[in-house]
């Protein structure tokens, strides 16, 4: 597979005009083609690796929320990236996960070709199946490359997204608590 990644790289090289004898580039359809792989791991995990199970008994039946957990993608329309960090809370019900868990989550999804839009609502929907939560919540607010150094060229734009599932969709009081508990 990394070969074969490497050959299409070449193929790319070579069609920009470039000479894959020169110095800097004669390992580079090599070394791509493993970014590529590593950038891209996330479609050889599964939530259940990610997971191992790592869910715990509690009684807390509390509001948790990991913040600024920071994610790294690739935009599936261009294969550029967008950076950005990610909010996740969740109210359990009886079961809570454990911490590295959620941010493993988040780098599942995230090490796919994306759209934000859809990894926010993955990550909020992976995160409900797991825990079992009376509710889940997810906000990413991401910097998209492929608007920063094409197209529009704007290099302050921020894309925010946001799911909110069960609690956080049903009780404002619980989306507004979350909301300002991650916002300061």
């Amino acid at each position: 597979m990394t070969e074969q990644l490497a050959e299409h790289y070449k193929e790319i090289l070579t069609g920009l005009g470039e000479d894959l004898t020169r110095d800097g580039l004669k390992d580079t359809p090599m070394r791509a083609a493993k970014a590529m792989k590593f950038l891209t791991r996330g479609y050889t995990q599964s939530l259940d690796e990610v997971v191992n199970n790592a869910i715990f008994e509690s009684d807390n039946d509390e509001m948790v929320i990991v913040k600024d957990i920071e994610l790294y993608s690739l935009c599936e329309h261009h294969l550029l990236p967008f950076i950005g960090k990610c909010q996740v809370a969740y109210i359990p019900t009886g079961k809570v996960i454990g911490l590295s868990k959620i941010a493993r989550i988040v780098d599942m999804f995230a090490r796919r070709l994306q759209i934000q839009e859809n990894l926010t609502k993955q990550i909020a929907d992976a995160v409900m199946e797991v825990t079992q939560a009376a509710g889940v919540a997810v906000i990413i607010d991401a910097k998209h490359m492929c608007m920063m150094m094409r197209g529009v060229e704007k290099q302050n734009s921020v894309m925010t997204t946001s799911v909110m599932l069960g609690q956080f969709r049903k009780s404002q009081a619980t989306r507004t608590e979350f909301l300002n508990l991650v916002r300061s």
